[in-house]
Order: C-alpha cells, then structure tokens, then sequence
C-alpha cells in the first residue's frame, strides 16, 4: 500500500495465511526481531519510535485449531512483548472467555487469560 511500510510474517510450508502489520511512512518504525523461542510464523511485532518513547506493536494470528506447540510460541510472543510498552492486537480465537468478567471454561482459555492478566 502506497505511503505505508509493511511488516508480515508468512506461514512456511502452506498455503495462505501469516499476518501483516501496515504502518504509515510518516511514523518511525522497525521490526522486532525476537528471542528464538517467541519466534512464531504467525507474529510479528515491530517498535513505533517518538521523540520521548517507544511503543511496541504486535499483531498476533492464533488459529482456532492450534497445536500445543505453536499454542506456547504464540504465548512466548506475547510474553516477550509485553515486556515493553506494547499493544498487541490480532485473532486469538478463545471462544470460551467471557470478556466482561474474565472467566473461561477451557484449559487453553484459561492459560490466554492468565497470560493477559500477567502482563498488566
């Protein structure tokens, strides 16, 4: 896209998906390298610089049919990121966490709202 600069991240070895993450020229930014073990074909995370501070960004695709490994990169990401200040947004299809009181009923939900509440 014209006056943005893009970051992505493709999945390896399959057809479609990864993720993308535009941000517009005019705003400083660069692509996080991460520790080998947040590495995660479906992130990507890069640092918005100001003159006073740095915001990490991060854009996180979790399919609703994820491995018990890929499931703990994806958490390693996030885990990673939120060391700094960030914002990570994307799809992390957790259909049975109730928003509004932060409650889940499944093992994997649990664990993702455990991790979201560690890192406040």
């Amino acid at each position: 896209m014209t006056g943005y600069v893009m970051f992505r991240k493709d999945r390896l070895g399959r057809r479609g998906g990864g993720v993308i993450l535009y941000i517009k020229e005019s705003i400083q930014a660069y692509e996080i390298k991460l520790e080998k073990e947040a590495e995660c074909e479906e992130a990507v995370s890069c640092n918005i610089v100001t003159e006073n501070s740095t915001l990490t960004v991060g854009l996180v695709y979790r399919s609703p049919n994820i491995s018990i490994d890929e499931n703990k990169k994806v958490h390693n990401v996030m885990k990673e990121v939120s060391k700094r200040d960030c914002v990570i947004m994307g799809d992390f299809n957790h259909g049975h966490i109730q928003w509004t009181s932060l409650q889940s009923t499944g093992r994997e939900d649990h664990e993702f709202l455990n991790l979201v509440q560690d890192s406040f």
